[in-house]
C-alpha cells in the first residue's frame, strides 16, 4: 500500500528541542519578574501536559498563591508565552541543534517520491517555523503540504484534533498515512485519528508507554548511524524508508 503522506510531530520528533524550550521559558519568566526556574526533572514532568500556555497554568496552580495573585498572573499567561516564543526563536537561530537521526533523509526521500509531508503539533506555528527555517532556510514551512499547529485546534494532544485537521488539509485517509511521534500523548493522538504510528522516543519520553505503537525505534536510521540489533530486525533494514513504511501500512491494514 503506497503511503499518501508522512505526518510529523515537531518537538522531540524532528529534533530534541525540549531543553531549548525549557531555557526559553526560564528567560521569559525572568523578563516578567516571576522568579520561576524550571529545572530538567521538573520540566520532564510538565511535558506530560501538552501546550506551553497549559504548562504555565499547571505550574501556577500548584504554587499556593492567593486568589488575587493567581488571577493576576493568569491574565498574563498569553503575554508570558508570547515572550517565550520570541526568546525561543532567537535561541533557535543560535543553537547547535541537529535534526534527529534519519529525519532529513526520510523527508528528502518522500519529497523525491512525491509523497507529501505534513505536521501535526501542539507547539505554535512560530515555533514550527523557527525550527524548520533553522535547518532548511527561509520558506521551509512550504516543504510541508499541511500544517496543524497548537493554536489551530481547541484540544491538544492526546486528543486527535491536530491529526484530524492535518488529514483534512491533506485530503487523505488516515489508513494511508503514517504519523511520527516521540511521546505517549502524541501516540494517543495519532491512534485516536486512526493513523499508523511510528515512535522514536526522545530522552524526555523514553520511559513512557508505547505499547499501542505500530513501530518503536530508537531513531529512523541513517547511513552514518544505521539501525542495529532488534531495531534493524523489526524494520528489516538498517534504515526506515518508504519501502519499509509501505510494508508497515500494508501490515497494519491487514491486522485492522
Amino acid at each position: 500500500m503506497q503511503a499518501r503522506a508522512l505526518i510529523f510531530d515537531v518537538d522531540g520528533t524532528l529534533a530534541d528541542t525540549e531543553d531549548l524550550h525549557r531555557r526559553a521559558f526560564n528567560e521569559a519568566f525572568a523578563r516578567h519578574g516571576l522568579g520561576w526556574t524550571w529545572n530538567r526533572p521538573q520540566y520532564a514532568e510538565l511535558l506530560r501536559i501538552t501546550g506551553g500556555k497549559e504548562r504555565i497554568a499547571a505550574h501556577l496552580a500548584i504554587l499556593g498563591l492567593s486568589g488575587e495573585d493567581r488571577r493576576a498572573i493568569e491574565r498574563r499567561i498569553g503575554e508570558i508565552h508570547r515572550t517565550k516564543t520570541q526568546v525561543y526563536a532567537r535561541m533557535m537561530t543560535e543553537a547547535e541543534l541537529p535534526l534527529r537521526e534519519g529525519v532529513e533523509r526520510i523527508c528528502e526521500e518522500a519529497m523525491t517520491a512525491g509523497v507529501p509531508l505534513a505536521i501535526a503539533s501542539t507547539t505554535t506555528l512560530d515555533n514550527v517555523r523557527a525550527l524548520l527555517e533553522r535547518h532548511w532556510g527561509a520558506g521551509a514551512l512550504g516543504r510541508f503540504v499541511a500544517v496543524a499547529a497548537g493554536d489551530d485546534v481547541e484540544r491538544k494532544k492526546p486528543w486527535p484534533d491536530a491529526y484530524l485537521l492535518a488529514l483534512s488539509r491533506l485530503g487523505a485517509p488516515a489508513t494511508a498515512c503514517v504519523a511520527f511521534e516521540d511521546s505517549a500523548n502524541g501516540l494517543a493522538a495519532a491512534k485516536g485519528a486512526g493513523l499508523c504510528a511510528v515512535v522514536t522516543p526522545s530522552r524526555w519520553t523514553m520511559d513512557e508507554d508505547f505499547s499501542a505503537a505500530d513501530l518503536v525505534l530508537p531513531s529512523l536510521g541513517s547511513p552514518g548511524r544505521p539501525l542495529t540489533g532488534r531495531a534493524a530486525e523489526r524494520v528489516g533494514a538498517p534504515m526506515l524508508g518508504l519501502e519499509q513504511i509501505e510494508e508497515l501500512l500494508a501490515t497494519t491494514r491487514r491486522c485492522a
